[in-house]
């Protein structure tokens, strides 16, 4: 995010005090925000309606009296380990992908109860999700192969989402309770081609639950955690996230719905400039709605609907500038999304065409005091978008099958700041992408998916990206090779066309990645490994300049690394699975972003009931920066690398129907900085109860 202005900096700074950039000896870099954005972007909430929760509260008791007689378990309809869909948009046997996925399935997410989104992805190799080690409310950094928020795309349930208003339209993780969520897939790599804009360095594809098999069922659940820094040890819980579902299938008709309530306190999120001093809490709520039903109208033809609401209320601190006060006691906001969608599919001999279409608006509203004059400002931010995406498969045989679509996208915009508005009259533009990707699959071990696909862009004009990815399955030896080089684009925003900074003459930037690597099975797949190198390079990076406007920037800013993991079965009760990840980036791309990371997780079936698991995470140094209020400059510093340790512990009450966990955090209590100026989590603990009816 940086080289950005910060959404939050908009309505409480003068334009003077927006950016500071640089030229260096490739042109102008990111450079240092004065106000560093990656602290500001999307900060939202506050204290969560207690009548709502109580509400909440009552359905779940009234849940648990009406299935009460249910003998059944919850079964939720989890894909076969070794299928994955996102990198041909169908169903394909793992197998027979040229790409490495990472595929976290629903029971991964069983042995992760109490962890949020950010967190569970932050432990996949090549993946750093900065923010999840601080308090709930902090916002969050998406670090992809060097990339950030804008260069990785987000799916839910195939169809990507945003906020249009958004500086580099990211969407917020925050916003998605891991309750709601039946697995994940991470794609890394330049994946334009089959998704657009916005798929430069990464594709996570969240699939949220859907209905079980018995006509009607349910679950509960409730746990509660405390919130510590290295430097605090209160016992009193602080953390709590509760919230029900019910789900069913009758006849031709499906459907699944559920309610999610969180909420944090107990922590700010700024760091006092020493532990002596405590500032006051920031609260983090959440409510998510969720609804879905299906209609099977036919063995052929399928509708399915969804609609949810989301209400993030957040209270938050401003950047940190070791001038050694909270100057933002007021600050708060809160964030709206409403979605909803319809996704026909339809079955025929050779192939199947999906339609999936969606409407998102998203509202950001920002109450906080401008430390300038000293008055409490209100800034709003409203964006729409609409996505429909027409794909279809046609298999010309068992070995070849082609995806032909086209995507259409359109986005508006509008703020209400006290530094100028955005009306939607002008703030918008829309995309149109025709797409052909073909995937050829033989039964002597080569395998081939390559495609292109072509965006016309109502503002800028077209934008061409490919990609070719071949792989090699040996069939003598368990050994997969792999290969590829794919282009990607991401489109300038429309607070980067239209704001006060805007420039409508921006064009996209432009990313392009090689990447080669094997995976490999041994001992009756009691050992798994793989591991993929990449070099990527992104050209005509749109940065701020010293005239506080947006603009392309010429020169290349490149990233390599290597990515590898290993899972060792040792029985059918002990799991060890680790990774270990080396990115390098240039200077320009250098910031929270470790050279080296490591993942360890050891699963330990410990009976029948019980389960136990041990997690280790290390991350090297990493860059940062910030604006220094007494010498009114940016300074660079360094932080220094940290090592966690977490427990998990999960108990069957009653099999399949009943569970409780415990997990403890940072057992030996590293104090570490994850951002500076920015408070970080210490040792905590959180106990759970999970019930199936």
């Amino acid at each position: 995010m940086d080289g950005k202005v910060n959404n939050k900096t908009q309505a409480r700074r003068p334009a003077y005090y927006i950016e500071y950039q640089t030229f260096g000896k490739k042109g102008l870099g990111m450079g240092h925000s004065m106000l560093f954005s990656h602290f500001y972007y999307q900060k939202c909430f506050i204290k969560m309606n207690n009548k709502i929760v109580r509400i909440s509260a009552l359905f779940v008791l009234m849940t648990n009296c009406v299935f009460a007689q249910q003998k059944d378990s919850i079964t939720s309809s989890t894909p076969l380990d070794e299928v994955v869909i996102s990198d041909s948009k169908f169903a394909l046997a793992k197998e027979k992908s040229g790409k490495v996925i990472t595929k976290i399935t629903s029971e991964d997410l069983r042995k992760k109860e109490g962890q949020s989104i950010a967190s569970i992805l932050s432990s996949v190799a090549g993946i750093e999700i900065n923010g999840n080690q601080s308090v709930a409310g902090k916002n969050l950094g998406y670090y992809i192969r060097g990339g950030k928020n804008n260069q990785v795309l987000i799916l839910i349930d195939g169809i990507p989402v945003t906020d249009a208003s958004g500086i580099g339209f990211e969407y917020d993780l925050r916003l998605i309770p891991a309750n709601q969520v039946e697995s994940i897939e991470i794609m890394k790599g330049a994946s334009s081609t089959l998704y657009g804009t916005g798929a430069a360095t990464g594709v996570i594809n969240i699939t949220l639950k859907k209905s079980g098999k018995k006509s009607i069922q349910g679950n509960a659940y409730f746990n509660a955690g405390t919130t510590n820094t290295a430097f605090t040890s209160k016992t009193k819980p602080a953390d709590f996230n509760q919230g029900f579902s019910i789900n069913g299938n009758f006849k031709k008709i499906n459907y699944f719905a559920s309610l999610n309530s969180t909420e944090t306190n107990g922590m700010s999120q700024i760091a006092a400039p020493n532990p002596s001093i405590v500032y006051e809490p920031d609260r983090f709520s959440r409510l998510n709605y969720l609804a879905k039903l299906g209609y099977h109208v036919t063995d052929k033809l399928s509708l399915d609907f969804f609609g949810n609401f989301d209400k993030i209320n957040n209270d938050y601190d401003g950047g940190f500038d070791n001038t050694g006060t909270d100057d933002t006691t007021l600050d708060h906001s809160k964030t709206e999304q409403f979605r909803f969608g319809f996704m026909p599919k339809y079955k025929y001999d050779n192939g199947q065409f999906v339609l999936n279409s969606s409407f998102n608006k998203i509202t950001r509203a920002y109450n906080e005091l401008d430390s300038y004059s000293g008055t409490v400002g209100f800034s709003q931010y409203d964006s729409r978008s609409v996505n429909v995406d027409a794909y279809n498969k046609y298999n010309f045989s068992k070995s070849l099958f082609l995806v032909a679509g086209t995507q259409y996208q359109f986005f508006d915009m509008n703020t209400e700041t006290p530094y100028g508005n955005i009306a939607n009259k002008k703030a918008k533009f829309n995309m149109i992408d025709p797409y052909l990707t073909g995937v050829f699959l033989s039964d002597f071990g080569l395998n081939l998916n390559a495609g292109a696909r072509l965006n016309i862009h109502s503002e800028y004009g077209n934008q061409l990206v490919y990609n070719v990815n071949p792989s090699y399955d040996f069939k003598a030896f368990p050994v997969k090779l792999l290969a590829s080089y794919s282009t990607a684009f991401i489109t300038p925003s429309l607070y980067q066309l239209y704001s006060q900074y805007g420039n409508s003459a921006l064009t996209p930037e432009k990313n392009s990645t090689i990447e080669a690597g094997f995976e490999t099975q041994i001992l009756d797949k009691k050992i798994k490994l793989n591991a993929v190198g990449f070099y990527r390079e992104q050209t005509n990076f749109i940065g701020f300049s010293p005239a506080y406007k947006y603009i392309n920037i010429d020169g290349n800013n490149k990233a390599k690394g290597i990515e590898t993991e290993i899972t060792l079965v040792v029985s059918e009760k002990i799991k060890w699975i680790s990774n270990y990840t080396f990115t390098k980036v240039d200077a320009a791309l250098d910031r929270l972003i470790p050279r080296h990371k490591v993942n360890s997780n050891l699963d330990l079936q410990v009976s029948k009931k019980a389960f136990f698991n041990l997690n280790y995470q290390y991350l090297n140094s990493r860059k940062d920066a910030f604006f220094d209020g007494n010498t009114y400059a940016t300074q660079n510093v360094v932080l220094g690398s940290y090592q966690l340790v977490n427990a998990t512990f999960r108990y069957e009450l009653v099999t399949n129907r009943v569970s409780v966990f415990g997990t403890a955090s940072n057992i030996f209590n590293a104090a570490f900085v994850e951002n500076v100026g920015y408070n970080s989590l210490g040792r905590n603990f959180k106990l759970g109860l999970n019930i199936n009816l």
